[in-house]
């Protein structure tokens, strides 16, 4: 069973990942809201188009700042896909107080890059954004394997 502070600690180490989760849902109500006004102007009426067709391909007839926010919302469905199991495993075996605020750095970093990616889209900003966040998840993904790979089953007997 665990203690009240470790239950504490589980809730901390997760908030970041469920912030994440709500924010990539929010880039994704964000497609069609800007999608769908851009198509209209193009005339093109998603009643009419053609079987089959996909977002993608309507992306070289939009202009570049409607596909921004498509292409983050793949963004936040690549590299995350290696925090959310990082820091469930975390939370698993015993988060830091260090580990809930690299967790929370990446997360903070991440809507940044969305946000700038989506409105502004300099990409050497973006990059530098992306190194920054990629540092916190190599942080958690360390943790993540020190935690499983030198844990001693014994003491937790």
């Amino acid at each position: 069973m665990q203690s009240l502070g470790e239950e504490f600690m589980v809730t901390q180490m997760l908030a970041p990942a469920a912030v994440l989760v709500a924010w990539s849902l929010v880039m994704l109500l964000l497609i069609p809201v800007t999608r769908f006004p851009a198509l209209s102007k193009l005339g093109i009426n998603l009643r009419t188009a053609a079987r089959g067709v996909r977002g993608k391909d309507s992306e070289e007839h939009l202009p570049p700042r409607v596909n921004w926010i498509s292409h983050n919302y793949t963004h936040l469905m690549e590299q995350p896909t290696i925090f959310y199991p990082a820091v469930i495993i975390i939370a698993l075996c015993g988060a830091s107080a260090g580990d809930v605020l690299a967790a929370w750095i990446y997360v903070g970093l991440r809507i940044v890059h969305s946000l700038w990616q989506a409105f502004v889209n300099v990409v050497a900003i973006r990059f530098g954004l992306f190194l920054a966040m990629t540092g916190a998840l190599l942080y958690l993904a360390y943790r993540a394997v020190t935690l499983t790979l030198f844990a001693n089953p014994g003491a937790l007997a």
